[in-house]
């Protein structure tokens, strides 16, 4: 698989951030006893409901993303620094706070997000 291109990866991110900001994360009808996994349960994941993985993280618009320290997690996405001190979803979700845990990831989203769409030009950041 090759990787996407920076164009992809906006509108994957803003896709993810649409997510977030519309309570995707929280309990699933069809499933209420399954609290969703950041990133890993999102339409955006190349395993999405995926029992076993199919594609290997590596191949993930989020690979960038991630340290090269932590590409080899079982979960890499949640290794990616979300601020200045370095806070991931998995050194969050240890405090069991998954309010906060989405606040760091919606705001690394945003910063995200407006770093790539400057990146583009103008064009790109009406979207």
């Amino acid at each position: 698989m090759t990787k996407p291109s920076p164009k992809a990866v906006l509108e994957q991110l803003r896709l993810e951030r649409e997510i977030v900001v519309k309570g995707g994360y929280g309990k699933i009808p069809r499933l209420p006893w399954k609290t969703p996994q950041f990133f890993r349960d999102s339409v955006t994941c190349l395993n999405y409901e995926e029992v076993v993985r199919k594609y290997p993280c590596s191949d993930c618009f989020l690979t960038d993303f991630v340290p090269e320290t932590a590409r080899a997690a079982d979960v890499p996405c949640h290794h990616i620094p979300l601020n200045e001190t370095g806070d991931t979803i998995a050194s969050l979700e240890t405090g069991g706070d998954r309010r906060r845990v989405e606040r760091a990831l919606h705001d690394w989203l945003e910063v995200t997000i407006r770093k790539l769409e400057a990146l583009e030009g103008p064009q790109e950041a009406t979207k």
